[in-house]
Order: structure tokens, then sequence, then C-alpha cells
């Protein structure tokens, strides 16, 4: 199959193929029978690194309402003691975890880490899988219309090849940025967790979104965003060590919003959270923070996260019907907001 030898070739760091042999369609003809065989090993010890991740969330799990009592995804093992890296809401507010290896091993796995700023959550298989860690790469060195593999749970025939598109900043409406992104084109609709791989065989992605315009300011361009690897790499050690990273956390509100027409409309407020208990209700338009007018998620999260860390008040001013109101939010740490799992 042609998406088999792209594979293969991939990991072998055959990177004329991908530029020549992989887009003419035409097979990967290794060097010597000694080559062929390395080739299928790496490729076979790239796809044994991607296992299945499944979930049941806590009864009283907050995020179930948007995203699922139980979720299923993938995750990537990147460390020789097991760490498995994956997307965070995938596992965020989990009873209990368990991962599949690629010849059906399944054992269950804890969250021993959880960072809200990139979306990364790091899992801990309860045994051993056996398995070899997937290499690191550089995903600032990914240059757009660069080949890509997309490596979802399942095997080889989850694979496939995509373009990285873009390389832009992203913003979400959950109170979420990072400084870039990695979108691809075409889309994998199993990207929930999925690893991005470069042509030199290595992880260089995190597979979070389905995306219906991956190139700014054009229109009907689908794929996929992925958090760059690279944003793990100074997190890891404290994701290990103290279950996220050692840094003050950013206010909180709770706070969803879409950006329409110059505009920011609140589209869901998390029950019970800072906004929710402002008074604070869907439909409503944020103005500006304090004195200063926003219109985008980028200036509306750089304004908020610039009046400090978790527990300032952070003054809005918000459209509610015709009327504008002023208020004053007490900000909290995002991960008092999401339940945990109780230990004994």
């Amino acid at each position: 199959m042609f998406r088999a030898r792209i594979l293969l070739a991939a990991t072998a760091s055959l990177v004329t193929l991908v530029a020549g042999a992989a887009f003419a369609d035409e097979p990967v003809s290794p060097k010597s029978p000694q080559a062929g065989a390395q080739i299928a090993r790496d490729a076979e010890e790239m796809l044994a690194a991607v296992v299945r991740v499944r979930m049941k969330a806590l009864p009283d799990a907050r995020s179930s309402a948007f995203l699922g009592q139980s979720r299923e995804g993938t995750g990537v093992v990147i460390d020789p003691r097991g760490y498995i890296v994956t997307i965070g809401y995938i596992v965020i507010e989990a009873d209990s975890i368990e991962v599949t290896t690629q010849d059906n091993k399944t054992v269950p796995a804890t969250l021993v880490g959880y960072d809200h700023a990139t979306g990364f959550g790091l899992l801990r298989p309860s045994l051993p899988l056996g398995v070899k860690p997937m290499p690191m790469g550089q995903a600032e060195d990914l240059e757009v219309k660069e080949p890509v593999m997309i490596l979802p749970a399942g095997g080889r025939e989850m694979a496939s090849l995509a373009y990285v598109v873009s390389k832009r900043k992203f913003s979400g409406s959950w109170e979420y940025m990072i400084d870039t992104a990695i979108f691809t084109s075409p889309p994998t609709y199993q990207w929930a967790g999925a690893a991005l791989v470069s042509r030199e065989g290595k992880l260089v992605g995190i597979g979070s979104l389905l995306v219906r315009e991956t190139i700014e300011g054009t229109s009907q361009v689908p794929g996929n965003m992925f958090v760059p690897i690279d944003l793990l790499k100074p997190i890891l050690g404290d994701l290990i060590a103290k279950g996220r990273r050692n840094e003050p956390p950013r206010p909180w509100l709770g706070l969803s919003t879409e950006e329409l027409q110059g505009h920011l409309f609140v589209t869901r407020v998390s029950p019970d959270g800072p906004a929710d208990k402002a008074g604070i209700r869907a439909g409503d338009i944020v103005l500006g923070v304090g004195r200063d007018p926003v219109k985008s998620h980028e200036e509306f999260y750089g304004k908020v996260w610039g009046k400090g860390f978790a527990g300032a008040d952070i003054p809005l001013k918000i459209l509610q019907g015709a009327d504008v109101r002023e208020l004053s939010v007490r900000s909290i740490d995002r991960f008092k907001y999401f339940r945990e799992k109780p230990t004994y």
C-alpha cells in the first residue's frame, strides 16, 4: 500500500523519498534487503509507541457536560520509563484510564501531569508496555508545505500523509492561547492525541482539534491543529515531579467566548466558576478589560493574564441586553475548578 510505503520511508529518514517518490506514487526500493528489514523494524517501533487511550470520567466531572463521560483518543510513549503524552481533554477529571498497545495489551494508567497552558496530559501505565519510546523532534524546524505523518491509534491502516500548511498563534474560546500551533491538511478524523511525525521519524506535535480553516485569512481549507512538542520539553520534568508546571497559575474566569464581527460573544459560562458567580451569562458581550476595549481572544487573554496570577480581581465591561455593566471577577486557579479522584 502507498500509505505503508510512505510510513516505512519516513521512519528510515529517507527525506528524498518524501519530496520525490512519495508524491510520484512510486514504490520505495531499499538499497539492500538488510536496509529494507531495518526500515520495517523502525516502522514497527514507531507504530508500537502509539497507544489507544480510553477514559471514564468521575461521576461529578464538570467537563462531562461538553466532553462526555467516556472519552477515547491516542497517546504516545515518549520516555523509557513508559510516560505517555496525550491531549489533556481526553483524560481530565478521570475516574479510570486504560491504554492499549498495538498488540492489544491493555493496562490501567494514571494521570500524573496536566498543563492547562498547553493542553498536554501526561500518563503513566501501571505496568511496563514493552515498547520503545518515540523520539521527540523539533517542531520549530518544520517548514510550511513540508510533508508529515499523522499516526492515531489503530496501527498502520490509520496512518495518513499530510502537509504543514501554516504555523501561527492559536487562540481558543476556552481561555486558551499558544504562540505557535501547527496546522496540517488534509484532515484526519481521529485527531485527539494523534502523533504528528516528521519525515525524520520524530514526534513533533500532538493532535488537538479538527479545524475548518488551517490558513489564516482563507476559507474552506480544513485540517487539524497540533500542539508543538517543543512546548512539552521545558515542563516535562515539572509534570513528572509535581503534576503541573512550576509557575504561578494564570487567572481563570470560566468564560467561553466566540469572535464575531469584532465582538466577543459569551457562548458558555462554567457553572459555579468565577464568571458565573459574577453574574455573566451566555449571550452577553465582553466589551473590555478595565478601560481597555477587547475585540479578539488575543486581546482579551492578553489583558486578563496581564492582571497578575490566579486570584487577581479582573475588571470586565460587559454588555447584557441593552445595559453596560462593569464587574469585578475574582479569578481562580483552573486546577481548583476541575475534580480530582480522591486518594486514600
